[in-house]
């Protein structure tokens, strides 16, 4: 019966976290980095601020670098920090190009830059024995001053008993790390636009994403 429960409301809220159903239809650059993905989560949330101000986030993220912006203490325990993530802009992690290698944890992992449109869409790939996962970003505004800030977490893993209990272990730490992550990125970015001159209005700098802001 419980198994039941988590199975379906449960599991399924967790894969689908802030989403409607347009972002879940949509098509992301970074979904060609995995063809017949086994596994697949999405989660969103609504920035008060237009992507100017996320970018800059997205792009100093790793170890040793800006951080991840979620729960620091548990990222620290596990090795994938070493100082709490930045709360500024740091300038010397803001130049990134597809091929490039961003640092993961203190056990040397790194994550390879597939797609960057900068502004747009941030795409990250990691393979090890048969396991492959691409975590992306898309920033998709929804006028002026709100953007629709949009993970998707997509994973081929080999088809056997070890490997599936493994990913339904960490489905409910990956859900709480990444939701804490797009609040941390959140409340940067509109700490950044609020500190903006009163009179800087944002350019429009993408076009308009056709959906319903939720969250």
């Amino acid at each position: 019966m419980v198994a039941g429960i988590y199975w379906f409301p449960v599991r399924r809220w967790f894969s689908r976290w802030g989403t409607t159903p347009e972002e879940r239809a949509r098509v992301m650059p970074g979904d060609a980095l995995i063809p017949g993905p086994t596994e697949m989560s999405m989660q969103a949330v609504t920035v008060n601020a237009p992507p100017a101000d996320i970018w800059p986030w997205l792009v100093q993220i790793g170890y040793q670098r800006g951080g991840l912006y979620s729960y620091d203490w548990l990222d620290r325990l596990f090795g994938f920090l070493d100082r709490p993530s930045a709360i500024r802009i740091l300038p010397e992690f803001q130049q990134l190009a597809v091929g490039d290698k961003i640092p993961w944890d203190r056990r040397g992992t790194e994550l390879t830059v597939g797609v960057l449109e900068p502004l747009r869409a941030l795409a990250l790939s990691y393979q090890v024995r048969g396991f492959v996962w691409v975590w992306q970003f898309g920033l998709y505004p929804l006028d002026e001053r709100r953007t629709r800030f949009v993970t998707r977490g997509t994973e081929r893993v080999p088809n056997t008993p070890l490997w599936w209990l493994g990913m339904r272990v960490m489905e409910p730490a990956s859900f709480i790390m990444t939701q804490r992550f797009l609040l941390g990125v959140k409340e940067r970015a509109e700490a950044l636009r609020a500190s903006a001159p009163a009179q800087d209005v944002p350019p429009r700098t993408a076009p308009t994403a056709g959906v319903r802001a939720t969250g």
